[in-house]
């Protein structure tokens, strides 16, 4: 499993190097193939505005969860990173399934595609109890296969950010194949 100071690097550096990583739960392993970094001085980060009980695992230690709930219906698996009383995570964005389908076609009303961070916190049955969690209470994150090639590109549905954080970047996909 991946230890805390995997965690405490730079945001960019960890949303990266998370592609390839596998996230577990249960019977249910996924493989990242897309992430986001969020940043302390990012207008599209939910911690940019000061600390709420919603946001406040981001102020945590690293490898910790903050799972929140999107317009309602979606859970979001963010990875708290940076040092502790730095409020940065790596949202979790696009996964594979490499075991457990059948519990994830359940989850998903008989769907496996995981494009998309409401997919991935389905397809792992989270909700925002898990949010402030240490990772290995749970879910696990493990080393996995280092990507042939990664792409970037802006971060998706942060229409409401400054312009300059809205074409930054830092969104990070695993180009195919998928291993």
């Amino acid at each position: 499993m991946l230890q805390e100071t995997f965690f405490s690097r730079p945001t960019l550096t960890v949303a990266r190097a998370l592609l390839g990583c596998t996230i577990t739960r249960g019977p249910v392993r996924l493989r990242i193939i897309e992430t986001e970094g969020y940043l302390p001085t990012d207008s599209a980060c939910h911690a940019h505005r000061g600390r709420t009980p919603r946001n406040a695992p981001m102020w945590g230690a690293p490898g910790h969860l903050y799972v929140y709930l999107c317009y309602g219906i979606h859970n979001l698996l963010n990875l708290v990173t940076e040092p502790e009383g730095q409020p940065a995570a790596v949202l979790i964005r696009g996964c594979v399934v490499l075991d457990g389908a059948e519990v994830v076609r359940q989850r998903r009303g008989g769907r496996i595609d995981l494009v998309g961070p409401g997919k991935v916190g389905q397809a792992l049955g989270l909700d925002t109890s898990w949010s402030g969690r240490a990772l290995g209470d749970g879910l696990k994150v493990e080393a996995g296969v280092t990507p042939e090639r990664v792409v970037t590109g802006p971060r998706v549905g942060i229409g409401y950010a400054d312009p300059q954080d809205r074409d930054a970047p830092w969104r990070f996909m695993m180009a195919p194949p998928f291993k």
